[in-house]
C-alpha cells in the first residue's frame, strides 16, 4: 500500500489488507546463471492474485457492495473469498469443476459458496455471467482494471529490490494480466525517468492450451483455433484470454516472447524449484522449463515470478 498513489483509488477509499506484497527475491544459480525468484507465493492466500484483490476488493468497498460473484480455476476464487471475508462481503466463486481440491477448500474455508461448473474453464465463466446477468456484481480479476493495477506494484517492488530494471522478466500466463500489470509498472517507471529501457517479457503458457504463444507465432488464426486441452497448469488453463490483443501488443513492445511448455516438462520443473527450496504448484512451475528454453538468449538481472504455493496442488 505504500504505492497507493498508482492504484487509481478515490483518496478516501477503504484499505483493504491483508498485508500483501513486499515479496522476497531470492537469488539461485540455474543453467549456468544467477537468476532472482520473486516469491509471489508468499502472499497472504499463497499466491500473485491477492495484489490484485486487495485493489479490487478496496475499489468494491468504496462504491458500497456487499455481495459479488467470481469465476476462477483457482487462486483468483481464494484470493477474492478471503478479502470479502475481511471486509465482511458476501462472495460466490464460480469454479471448474476440475479445480485442485486444496483451492477448492480454501475458497471455501473463507465462508464463500462454491459453485462446482462441469466442462471446460470456459463454461465457469459463462455460468458466472449469467449471474452478472441477472443482477450480481462481478467481481472479475479479468474484466476489472484494478487487478492488473494492483499486479502493477510488482514492477515497483523489483525495481526498488534490484536498484535497476529486470533485463528479463519471465511469467505464466493465463488471462494474462499479470503480465499486464507488470509491464504497465516498468512503463510508468519508464515514464517517470526511472529506468531507460523496458524488460523483456517472457511469457509461459502449457503447451496443450497455448492461444497466446500460438498467436504470437502463426498470427490471429492461431488464436482463433486454439484448443483448451487438459493440463497440470490449470491456472494457465485459459482458451480466450480477454485482453489477449493488449498482451500481444506488450511483447511486441518489450520485444518479449512467448514459451510453451509440455505436460511432461511441468512436475519435473516443479521438483528443480523444490531441491531449491521453492515449492510451488504446477502452474507456477512451467518457468522452469521455460528459463532453460531461453536462459542463453536473455539479459540479466533475470527475475522469474512464482505465482503460486505448491501447498494448493495435490500433484
Amino acid at each position: 500500500w505504500r504505492y497507493r498513489h498508482a492504484l487509481g483509488l478515490p483518496f478516501d477509499a477503504p484499505q483493504v489488507t491483508l498485508g500483501e506484497g513486499n515479496t522476497p527475491l531470492v537469488w539461485s544459480e540455474a543453467f549456468g546463471r544467477q537468476i532472482a525468484f520473486k516469491l509471489e507465493f508468499t502472499n497472504p492466500t499463497g499466491s500473485f492474485k491477492d495484489r490484485g484483490t486487495a485493489s479490487l476488493v478496496s475499489f468494491l468497498r468504496t462504491r458500497g457492495v456487499t455481495s459479488a460473484v467470481e469465476d476462477s480455476s483457482g487462486n483468483a476464487g481464494a484470493s477474492f473469498a478471503a478479502y470479502a471475508a475481511a471486509t465482511g462481503m458476501q462472495a460466490r466463486v464460480f469454479v471448474p469443476s476440475y479445480a485442485a481440491g486444496p483451492k477448492r477448500a480454501q475458497i471455501e474455508a473463507y465462508g464463500a459458496e462454491v459453485i462446482p461448473v462441469p466442462g471446460p474453464r470456459t463454461n465457469a465463466a459463462e455460468a458466472v455471467q449469467r449471474a452478472a446477468e441477472q443482477g450480481a456484481v462481478y467481481a472479475s480479476h479479468a474484466y476489472m482494471p484494478q487487478g492488473i493495477l494492483g499486479y502493477a506494484t510488482l514492477a515497483y517492488e523489483l525495481f526498488e529490490q534490484l536498484g535497476q530494471a529486470p533485463g528479463t522478466v519471465i511469467v505464466p500466463v493465463g488471462q494474462g494480466g499479470l503480465l499486464l500489470g507488470i509491464g504497465r509498472g516498468f512503463a510508468a517507471l519508464q515514464k517517470a525517468g526511472l529506468i531507460m529501457a523496458l524488460p523483456r517479457l517472457v511469457g509461459v503458457q502449457a503447451a496443450v492450451c497455448a492461444p497466446l504463444w500460438s498467436a504470437f507465432t502463426y498470427g490471429s488464426l492461431g488464436l482463433e483455433t486454439i484448443a483448451e486441452g487438459e493440463t497440470l497448469a490449470e491456472g494457465v488453463r485459459v482458451r480466450h484470454p480477454l485482453r489477449g490483443d493488449a498482451v500481444l501488443q506488450l511483447m511486441v513492445a518489450t520485444r518479449g516472447q512467448f514459451v510453451a511448455v509440455h505436460e511432461d516438462q511441468i512436475l519435473a520443473g516443479r521438483d528443480q524449484l523444490a531441491h531449491r527450496g521453492l515449492f510451488v504448484e504446477p502452474t507456477s512451475a512451467i518457468v522452469w522449463n521455460a528459463l532453460e528454453q531461453v536462459v542463453e538468449r536473455i539479459s540479466p538481472p533475470i527475475v522469474v515470478i512464482l505465482t503460486g504455493s505448491g501447498l494448493k496442488s495435490y500433484q
